[in-house]
């Protein structure tokens, strides 16, 4: 989908107009890293931090089915300078039906917060694939998710994002008031035979600590432990192997 924002940018550069100061670029994937490849190929003024919180799950051609959490979009610039058009997409947000928005004090801690939830979850639900309940519920499971979350915590630190010391606490907490049967959608992806998210998910992880040469061995062994199945979905790998035996 990225690549797809970008190429379409891309053939816009020739053709501007007058009301391209106005224009805002909000990735709402998950991860950290989307706005700094946006900002590479666009102007870094319109592009900005975002992320949205809801659980939800494609249920036919077109149909997105809303399965928890109340929908909430956050964004800002990633320098959190005030912004009179950041503050009207927000304001005209807060009016449509069925979503709010917000703009958060420091957009990266709200990234990395997010970041924080979903990533440990969908590799260890990816690997077990079980829902969020069983996942809490089993002490091993539950200390898993906690260590893994925790690595996450630590990069963000050593990478300046200004995390709050109890975002760990705050998480696990958060995942006990998701609807007990939710997975996520790398989750499911990856059940199904489908490209996910596992590299914007765990292997950003892996791929940001080695610049800050930080060991984060849970998201590591989730990143490896899927990856063939990620490369199987995308046609890059096959599982059917010919005996050489005769």
């Amino acid at each position: 989908m990225l690549r797809q924002i970008l190429a379409g940018a891309g053939r816009r550069q020739g053709h501007q107009t007058d009301d391209r100061p106005r224009t805002l670029v909000i990735p709402l994937q998950n991860g950290v890293e989307a706005p700094y490849q946006l900002a590479e190929e666009l102007d870094p003024e319109i592009v900005l931090g975002g992320m949205c919180a809801i659980v939800a799950f494609l249920a036919g051609p077109g149909h997105i089915k809303h399965s928890g959490a109340n929908p909430l979009i956050r964004f800002g610039h990633l320098d959190n300078h005030a912004d009179p058009r950041v503050n009207a997409l927000s304001e005209i947000l807060n009016h449509c039906s069925g979503v709010k928005s917000s703009i958060p004090d420091d957009v990266l801690v709200a990234m990395w917060q997010k970041f924080m939830l979903i990533t440990p979850w969908s590799g260890l639900g990816a690997v077990s694939r079980a829902p969020i309940a069983v996942l809490l519920e089993q002490p091993e499971t539950r200390a898993l998710l906690t260590q893994a979350t925790e690595e996450i915590y630590q990069l963000g630190r050593a990478r300046n994002i200004d995390l709050p010391a109890d975002s760990v606490a705050k998480t696990i907490s958060t995942l006990e008031g998701i609807p007990p049967n939710s997975t996520t959608s790398m989750q499911r992806d990856l059940v199904r035979g489908r490209p996910s998210e596992l590299d914007a998910h765990n292997g950003a992880v892996v791929r940001l600590a080695l610049e800050v040469e930080l060991d984060t061995p849970l998201n590591r062994f989730f990143l490896y432990s899927l990856r063939s199945l990620e490369l199987r979905a995308r046609g890059a790998l096959s599982f059917n192997r010919r005996s050489s035996q005769r």
